[in-house]
């Protein structure tokens, strides 16, 4: 295990330098202990090995000193960013704190699958909820029958059970569609709502213009013996509607005479054919809120406008009005969680399905290896801000690596490989760790004949000393036509440490690397999907499909595939 602490000894007398233009040994040891210690290396030893890296390094002229430190700069870089996001407390709180009295929900229509925008909404509800003691409902928003199907509703419920989080009570809008008709009655016979006839393309026209129609002035008995009519299914759909009597001149577009009810006559994936006249979420939602005891409701910036007619709505009921707290929605770079656009990929064929690894939705996420815990904090990151943001999906993977790298096993990759025979081992059984800080070990009787990666060719120059990880170092004797013919040796020099993957114990597998799908102008990118082939060593054969590994030097990467060995890289 000596050369990885010369490695690390270089690294981090490197950084050192770098930082303060001297790397100073007590600084360089100090980060290499822990480290050590895991390894049973004794202080006086690793004491000479980081002598030795930073009067190695030291000696190096400023462009020497910047050649050498580029390697490292992009992994130090990362580090200090995810060290100032996690010591940052984004605002998640309530301007009152009723400890105990706190109802939150999470709201998905089941018209297709989760994907990480809605994580923020459901991850913001559960947080407050918890930390005012409060409860968190799961309330599915099924009143649109033509978008809705029960393999929505259950795919919801198992990512919300994959992500871990638990709900107090789950109600459906679609239950409760006979007392939305109540509170209509009420709001027609108050004079707050009426029934419409007008075609679909007059009523948007009107509202754009800001023009009443002339059903708005029908007296309040016509209107309740129209709606009356619409239950019992004598209008045809998109014949009637009923609208809330507001204000046509608004400013606020949202406040002319929306529509809260609708003729729908396709059946309903959980009701049936039991009824014909469906809710908008305009009414829908702020009477479910109220009722069910929802005291603070997380919804979208692109809500704003119609926030006051959710208030409204309430008013004009004498329902309580719970508070409303509007987040910015969260977008990625490069990417889209549009149902339509992701419709649009999957028919042009350009991605397999909802779970394609690229994608944003939470089962394309677990298939990539991103945790729940990881979705968690990055989401939770943004807080309750309603200033947009575009983060790069580097910020989650930063997020994932940290809470990956502890459990994942090492193992080592070799992509496009080529042969080297190794002559002259005066041992040849390999123990490398699992697991780097574990007394957990796999084994192999190595062969003369290795697989190495056609990468490191600039290396395989004669008379150079490659070491070969945890095995060997070797001596180039020459390189032609794909061979590298090397010979057993020993150095007490810091050499070039590659991968390697024994002949006799390996497997053939790939690994899909997912790009972002879009290009900055929204269209597709047909590269956002990479394929790198290779050896893998047959400890592979150990694992189980959804396993995260680290291919040493290659990065984090999760079975996907146990029959051919296709792996799915999750980040460097």
């Amino acid at each position: 295990m000596a050369s990885e602490i010369e490695e690390l000894a270089r690294k981090y007398a490197l950084k050192n330098a770098a930082d303060y233009g001297k790397a100073e040994l007590g600084s360089v040891l100090s980060k290499l202990v822990p480290r050590a210690k895991s390894l049973k290396i004794g202080m006086t030893q690793l004491r000479k090995v980081v002598e030795k890296a930073v009067n190695a390094v030291n000696s190096l002229s400023k462009d020497e000193l910047e050649e050498a430190y580029k390697q490292y700069k992009p992994e130090f870089t990362k580090e200090a960013r995810l060290k100032a996001e996690q010591t940052s407390k984004p605002r998640i709180e309530l301007d009152r704190k009723v400890v105990g009295e706190v109802v939150t929900r999470y709201p998905p229509e089941p018209n297709g699958y989760m994907q990480i925008g809605n994580a923020e909404q459901l991850f913001l509800s559960k947080t407050l909820a918890e930390k005012y003691n409060g409860k968190l409902f799961l309330y599915f928003d099924d009143t649109n029958p033509k978008k809705e199907k029960w393999e929505y509703v259950e795919a919801i419920k198992e990512d919300l059970d994959w992500l871990g989080v638990r709900f107090d009570r789950e109600y459906y809008a679609s239950d409760n569609v006979d007392k939305v008709y109540r509170y209509t009655k009420k709001l027609i016979t108050d004079g707050n709502a009426y029934v419409c006839e007008c075609a679909q393309e007059e009523i948007k026209k009107k509202r754009f213009n800001g023009e009443e129609c002339r059903h708005r002035s029908n007296n309040v008995f016509m209107n309740a013996d129209l709606f009356d009519g619409m239950l019992s299914g004598n209008f045809a759909e998109n014949s009637a509607v009923v609208r809330l009597k507001l204000d046509m001149k608004a400013q606020n577009t949202t406040m002319r005479d929306p529509t809260i009810l609708r003729v729908v006559t396709t059946p309903h994936y959980k009701q049936g054919d039991k009824y014909v006249v469906w809710p908008t979420y305009y009414i829908n939602t702020p009477i479910m809120d109220s009722i069910n005891g929802v005291t603070d409701a997380i919804r979208s910036k692109e809500y704003e406008l119609s926030t006051k007619m959710y208030k409204t709505v309430l008013k004009m009921l004498g329902l309580r009005v719970p508070e409303v707290h509007l987040i910015a929605r969260l977008t990625i770079k490069g990417n889209s969680t549009s149902k339509r656009i992701i419709n649009r990929m999957i028919a042009e064929k350009w991605i397999s399905d909802y779970d394609d690894p690229r994608l944003l939705t939470i089962r394309a996420l677990r298939r990539r290896g991103i945790l729940p815990k990881a979705i968690e904090e990055f989401v939770l990151r943004f807080g309750m801000s309603k200033s947009e943001s575009n983060p790069d999906i580097s910020l989650l993977l930063d997020k994932n690596k940290r809470l990956i790298d502890p459990i994942a096993k090492h193992l080592f990759y070799v992509e496009d490989p080529i042969k080297m025979q190794v002559s002259g081992l005066s041992s040849k059984s390999a123990t490398l760790r699992v697991y780097p800080d574990k007394d957990e070990y796999r084994k192999y009787k190595v062969s003369d004949t290795l697989y190495v990666s056609k990468s490191d060719a600039p290396l395989f120059k004669k008379g150079s000393i490659i070491t070969l990880k945890d095995f060997a170092q070797v001596k180039v004797g020459s390189f032609e036509k794909n061979l590298v013919k090397t010979q057993a040796t020993s150095s007490d020099r810091f050499e070039k440490i590659i991968q390697w993957v024994p002949q006799n114990h390996s497997i053939k597998c790939k690994v899909l690397i997912p790009g972002n799908p879009l290009n900055l102008d929204g269209s597709f990118n047909k590269d956002s999907l990479k394929e790198s082939k290779g050896f893998v060593e047959d400890y592979a054969k150990k694992l189980n499909k959804g396993e995260i590994v680290q291919f040493e030097r290659f990065g984090f990467c999760i079975l996907d595939d146990k029959e051919n060995y296709e792996f799915i890289f999750i980040s460097k």
